[in-house]
């Protein structure tokens, strides 16, 4: 069995840049979708036997009628080339309401060829998978709600705790009926325990549920195609079975300007080890993060400029400069010079972070112990030229006193 995973296409996630002018796509959303083409390439070239796609296509439940066109396209193509594709759903792809459609569902809804919607836990047998010689358990996100609404529970961390348990026993009870001469492959949309987090900033990673690391490592699995987390990674290296999290098909954002973006292609046999090809996407989006702290006023300019890659390397890419200095030295920043440097970047923001240096001085011959928590955070405010002090004096108070400390 040859298996194509991968996971968090996040194809409308256009955060950067300008729209195309032939298409009318944000150049950003482009970008994402050739990633996308290169990973149906690949399938249909390598022909591959099963497409697992573990959740998360858009950045919400509710993407655009063209981005969903655009993501259509690339399923159809697959199911057009008869090859099996499972779609995982994700936190992403579905509403925190019960009962409203998610972000996948004309697939299921109009029952398309070779394309099955994994929207509940289920087991899935060869005479569910075309017949292909293959198991697969399907764990795709749960949501707060339907937590709540299963458990009965009102508390968010004991409704996941009942959930990860019961999603235990379920799982175990899959595997004890499973035929022993067949492969099993877990795919899951969640978090795991032990798992590194990249730098998802736009794509909120909260009240996760989390699979424990025995669950996943199970060695009845042959495969454990992951989806949600960011940071490409096997959570399992050097043992079997692979627990792998692809990664995102493009970068995100500047949390993962160091990362490589992958999809996998897994060679899957009942009795050996699966071998795993990571295969890298080519051609994505570079991002450049650099951060300063100026120790000089003296050719600002040219410190700041020396701190970003040549221009060659800045072109094409999405470009951030923070710099940090003291604010009297604000006028010395010429952005114009930076930004002419930075011109064949696809995007350059500069992002300047003046520091103050406020120092309360307490009068001459008084001493720090004679005065009260109240005492010394007016001095405080004074010093920083903070206005309106009154209605943030009368909160620390409200707060101190609610804190049993003596004024």
């Amino acid at each position: 069995m040859k298996i194509l995973h991968f996971a968090d296409a996040h194809i409308d996630m256009a955060n950067y840049g300008r729209h195309d002018p032939v298409t009318g796509l944000p150049l950003r959303v482009l970008d994402f979708l050739k990633s996308l083409d290169t990973i149906v390439d690949t399938a249909i070239a390598e022909k591959v036997d099963l497409v697992i796609f573990a959740g998360d296509a858009y950045r919400d439940r509710s993407p655009a009628p063209t981005f969903q066109r655009e993501w259509d396209k690339r399923i159809m193509r697959l199911s057009r080339a008869e090859i099996p594709t499972l779609l995982l759903i994700g936190n992403h792809d579905v509403s925190p309401s019960i009962g409203r459609a998610h972000a996948l569902q004309e697939f299921k809804t109009l029952q398309t060829p070779f394309v099955r919607v994994l929207d509940a836990p289920e087991f899935l047998a060869p005479n569910q998978l075309w017949d292909l010689p293959l198991q697969v358990v399907a764990m795709p996100w749960i949501t707060r709600s339907g937590l709540m609404a299963v458990t009965g529970e009102t508390d968010s961390t004991q409704a996941f705790s009942r959930i990860e348990e019961n999603i235990g026993g379920l799982i175990d009870e899959w595997l004890a009926n499973a035929d022993s001469s067949l492969p099993i492959v877990l795919t899951a949309h969640a978090s795991i325990e032990g798992a590194k987090f990249g730098g998802e900033r736009l794509v909120m990673l909260g009240n996760d549920l989390v699979l424990s690391g025995s669950l996943v490592k199970n060695k009845k699995f042959n495969y454990v195609a992951m989806g949600h987390i960011h940071k490409p990674q096997d959570v399992n290296e050097g043992s079997q079975p692979p627990v792998i999290y692809p990664g995102s098909i493009e970068r995100v954002d500047f949390g993962e300007a160091k990362e490589d973006r992958f999809f996998i292609i897994a060679h899957i046999e009942q009795g050996k080890d699966t071998q795993v090809d990571w295969i890298k996407l080519e051609g994505t989006r570079p991002f450049v993060d650099r951060r300063i702290t100026l120790q000089s006023n003296e050719r600002v300019t040219d410190a700041l400029i020396a701190a970003l890659p040549n221009p060659e390397k800045l072109s094409g890419a999405i470009v951030r400069l923070v710099v940090e200095y003291p604010r009297e030295w604000d006028t010395l920043i010429d952005e114009s010079v930076l930004r002419k440097y930075a011109e064949d970047a696809f995007e350059f923001h500069l992002v300047k972070r003046p520091q103050s240096e406020a120092r309360a001085r307490i009068a001459e011959g008084q001493l720090v112990g004679s005065l009260s928590p109240l005492d010394l955070l007016a001095q405080y405010w004074q010093a920083a030229k903070v206005d309106d002090v009154e209605p943030l004096q009368k909160l620390a108070q409200e707060i101190i006193s609610d804190d049993g400390v003596e004024l």
